[in-house]
This record gives C-alpha cells, structure tokens and sequence, in this order.
C-alpha cells in the first residue's frame, strides 16, 4: 500500500509500461489518473475498476504533445481529488529507425515532440499545485536508448528528459518536489493496438525499415549482460519506487533499468 491516500497521475496509460504502472499503483492503494490520447485509456480504467471495485480511478483523453493538453490533464485531477501528489511522465518512443541521414526532417520534428515535449509540459502543467503543497514526485520515463544506433533524434530526446530531471530536481527541491527519472530497456510487450509509426507495427513496415528496426533490437540485447529484452513488470517495479516514500532520499537521478546497460 506504498501510495495509499496519494493522487496519482500516469501518462501513456493506454498500453505497455504506462499500463502496468496504473495498474500496480492502483494495486497498491492510489487513487490514479489514467492520460492518453487514445480512447483505449477508457478500456484500461474500466479493466482496473473491473478488477476491483474499490478502485479509485479515472481518465483523462488528452494530446499532451500540447501544454493544453497537460493543463487539461492536471486540471481534472484537482477538479476530482483536490490534489496532485506523483506524476508518471510515460509518453514517448521511437517512431522512425533508420540511420540519421535517412530521417526526413519532420520525423525528427516528429520524435523530438513525441519523446521531449509531453514530458516538458507535464512537469509545467502539476508543479504550481506541487509547489503550493509543498510536496510532490515527478518520474519521468527516460530509455537506455541515448546511446544506441538508427534513432539518433529520439535519443536527443530522451537526452533532453535526462538534463530536464537534473535541472529541475536541483530548482525544486527547497519546495517539497522530488524529480527522478528511469532509463528503460527493451521491453517485451504485446503488439501495440496503436502503432508509433503512422505507417504501422514494425511488421507493416516496408523491408528496409523492418532489417534496420531487427539490427536496433539486436544491438540492444547485445548491450545487456543478460542478452534479452526486460519484461513490463522490470520496467515498472523500479519506477513505482522511485516514486515511493522508500525512495524519498533520491532526487535528480536517472536509473537505469537495462539490464546492465547504462545507456
């Protein structure tokens, strides 16, 4: 019961690792705030509630590549529970892989707002309610994947969410707010029901696409000391304690969770 009477917030909650940090939080006692632009985040509240039926959550459709969109966001948590106490930053992921030179550059535009900007406008949007409490987490979900081959933007990206989690860890720990982040592995996960790439799942990709996404899958099982992917439940058990009161000593941090890569 780690996050028993805390107002949590998860981004990217639809599906993957977002999923299983509701999940698991709600699991575990917290009243949680459910964000995805997706419809499908409905599915997922329902699927907890479903579960249990003292569960405490609701849900949030919300483009948060928008600072309206975490406004909006953050506005229906205080709306309903008067409160912010954690937020889960989960949005991003690559959504082109190919050597840099291939990019055209509005996929890098692409990346840079898929992986960086939700996460900037997240922070933003629940730190003036963080700040007025005096207390608050923020976790952001970063990748090993600053250091890897054919997805040079999205590793800029999440290079921006690593110095983001510093800077703003050093700025706000005199007013309550700790700011932590976890640098994920691979992860094997079902196939996703709403692809990154607007042209589909790796598999409906054109045949040089699909050898350059095999040669980025290789190379980061290759970067592990255990030669495999991490499964949902490694990623998510050390991103529920960071944000936990074990964890309440750590601040401005980047964890890696890649299985022996640092990223």
């Amino acid at each position: 019961m780690r996050f028993a009477n805390k107002v949590v917030i998860v981004t990217g909650a639809a599906q993957g690792i977002g999923e299983g940090v509701a999940t698991r939080v709600s699991q575990e006692g917290g009243t949680t705030v459910l964000v995805d632009r997706s419809s499908l985040v409905k599915d997922v509240a329902e699927k907890i509630k479903n579960n249990d039926s003292n569960a405490k959550v609701s849900w949030v459709e919300a483009d948060l590549e928008t600072y309206e969109g975490a406004e909006k966001m953050a506005a229906h948590a205080i709306e309903h529970y008067g409160q912010i106490d954690i937020l889960f930053n989960n949005v991003g992921g690559t959504i082109w892989t190919r050597p840099f030179e291939k990019y055209e550059p509005s996929h890098i535009v692409d990346e840079v707002n898929r992986s960086l900007f939700p996460t900037l406008w997240c922070c933003r949007a629940v730190l003036p309610y963080m700040v007025e409490k005096k207390r608050g987490v923020i976790v952001n979900v970063s990748s090993i994947a600053t250091r890897s081959i054919y997805r040079v933007p999205y590793a800029a990206a999440k290079g921006g969410v690593n110095a983001l989690t510093a800077s703003l860890a050093m700025e706000v720990a005199p007013k309550g707010v700790r700011v932590v982040a976890v640098a994920v592995g691979g992860t094997e996960a079902p196939a996703r029901r709403i692809p990154r790439n607007p042209l589909g799942n790796p598999s409906d990709l054109a045949e040089q696409d699909q050898i350059w996404y095999q040669e980025i899958i290789e190379q980061t099982k290759d970067s592990t000391y255990f030669g495999r992917y991490g499964t949902i439940d490694e990623m998510v058990a050390p991103l529920l304690f960071m944000a936990s009161d074990e964890a309440s000593y750590i601040t401005g941090s980047v964890l890696p969770s890649g299985g022996g890569d640092q990223g």
